[in-house]
């Protein structure tokens, strides 16, 4: 079996911090790239080594397969890892690197490529006897169903019906329709939504589960043949489609109902010969019904969670799988133990519809508390810029039981301090206060129709903050350009205001 021995991290940020430490403990050297707008980011200053790839937008930097290719094999790399994002479910991505010469951690581009259309991977779980949500897609998996044709099967499978793109995720492409009259408009703007977001227009139709979890379940399996599940997250506390606060153990299920979804996620995994980690999608019921949603082909953002429960860290195991080891556990040996929760810590304005929060991080300080993990590509002085996702950090904490793991983490977000920038963790503060969370019965659908409760009353700032800011922009005011080339290097120590200087 290969030792894997230098890893392209073709991403950034948390992701590519949290590669790099697994790497140093498998003593895996590490490439960073960049872009021009990130030659100071923390996953540049932690890498071995680090490669500027192209200006800031993504499509002209992190999402360049010739010139991450071109790193790596310049810089003697034997394997890359995507992380999640960007190309981290590319099949062309896979393929360029695997027939560089490279190992892909991750999985193999036909399974990524089977799992990355929705209508296709549909007709895969059917044939594996996974459960699905009743639905309707053109018989022609490379066709485009003209509008009578949905119309006719919205009629069939009964409103209100969810309108979802074939060739992507991430909420883009969907449209939920409660009423006849609203699905061709809601059919054109998806098809619009879709081919502007993943190059492909196809859509499909799935019945709208109106009360529903959303629960998925990690998988790993090796080269030998071996698949196993490490349990569930459950994930329905979102805005808009979008993941807010994840956990594990889920509150729906018992031990009955995580066996049978994790014989489905295993049976689903198998289905496409499925190697290295994945997560497999389904929407659960309050009655213990439950149906395949999606599979994600690469690591998850709330993976951490799966980590503090299981005690396994599944970065390492994507290695260790890619480097042709078989698995060091079987099922059996598999348990969870206590609560783990994780809060996605977002630079946007709750009360401004949620816009990103564009400016400088003056000030991050993570909690420094016991049993709290912090995972974060951010550090004082960074910018969020318009480029890329505004994600701080993700907060996780463990705990014994689902209660004591609540107040840890809101002991944790009280003592995060960030300045420079709006965030939202007075809303998830909120949201963890809730009574409905409180009581493990959010659905998908609740934070959107509870959000006016939900956000916090703007408050008069206090007359320190409007000191501290007045004091900031008299200090910004003060030249910095000194005779050792420092200009605007708030790092420098002669950019500092603390009266000190080197020299008399």
């Amino acid at each position: 079996m290969p030792k894997l021995r230098k890893c392209l991290i073709a991403n950034r940020g948390e992701i590519a911090v949290r590669i790099i430490h697994a790497c140093r403990e498998l003593d895996i050297a590490t490439v960073a790239v960049y872009s021009e707008v990130d030659s100071r980011a923390r996953h540049v200053q932690l890498a071995d080594e680090a490669y500027c790839i192209g200006e800031p937008a993504p499509e002209a930097s992190y999402l360049r397969i010739d010139k991450l290719i071109d790193v790596a094999q310049q810089s003697g790399c034997d394997c890359v890892h995507p992380g999640y994002g960007f190309l981290a479910e590319s099949a062309e991505f896979a393929r360029a690197v695997l027939d560089a010469g490279l190992i892909w951690v991750g999985p193999s581009p036909e399974a990524i490529a089977l799992m990355g259309v929705k209508t296709e991977a549909r007709a895969l779980m059917e044939q594996a006897a996974v459960p699905l949500v009743p639905g309707y897609q053109p018989e022609n998996a490379g066709a485009q169903a003209d509008d009578a044709a949905f119309i006719d099967a919205a009629e069939a499978i009964g409103y209100p019906v969810m309108v979802k793109a074939a060739g992507g995720g991430g909420g883009k492409g969907i449209r939920v329709v409660y009423e006849p009259q609203d699905l061709p408009q809601a059919l054109q703007s998806a098809r619009n939504e879709a081919r502007k977001a993943f190059g492909d227009a196809r859509i499909f139709l799935e019945k709208y589960i109106e009360t529903a979890r959303h629960i998925e379940i990690q998988v790993l399996a090796d080269t030998y043949g071996n698949t196993v599940h490490l349990f569930e997250r459950e994930c329905s506390a979102q805005r808009r489609h979008q993941k807010i606060i994840e956990e594990s153990p889920s509150p729906l299920l018992d031990e009955a109902m995580r066996a049978q979804m994790g014989a489905a996620a295993i049976a689903a995994a198998q289905a496409v010969g499925y190697i290295n980690a994945g997560t497999v999608e389904f929407i659960a019921t309050p009655d213990g019904q439950f149906y395949f949603l999606e599979m994600n082909t690469r690591i998850q953002v709330e993976h951490p969670v799966t980590e503090l429960v299981t005690g396994q860290d599944l970065v390492q195991l994507q290695f260790r799988v890619a480097a042709g080891e078989a698995l060091p556990f079987s099922q059996g040996d598999l348990h969870q133990q206590g609560h783990a929760i994780e809060c996605r810590i977002y630079a946007e304005d709750a009360q401004n519809n949620f816009l990103p929060a564009i400016g400088t991080v003056l000030q991050f300080i993570p909690p420094q508390m016991p049993n709290v993990r912090v995972d974060s590509g951010i550090q004082s002085g960074d910018a969020i810029t318009i480029h890329y996702d505004p994600m701080i950090a993700k907060i996780i904490v463990h705990a014994p039981t689902r209660e004591q793991a609540i107040v840890r983490m809101q002991c944790a977000l009280a003592d995060t301090v960030i300045l420079g920038t709006t965030t939202n963790i007075a809303f998830l503060q909120a949201l963890l206060a809730h009574p409905v969370f409180l009581n493990g019965e959010v659905d998908t659908r609740f934070v959107d129709t509870h959000l006016e409760s939900l956000l916090p009353a703007a408050q008069p700032l206090p007359p320190e903050a409007l000191i501290a800011a007045a004091l900031n922009e008299m200090n910004a005011a003060v030249p910095t350009t000194t005779t050792n080339g420092a200009d605007g290097d708030i790092f420098s120590p002669w950019a500092k205001t603390d009266g000190f200087r080197i020299g008399g």
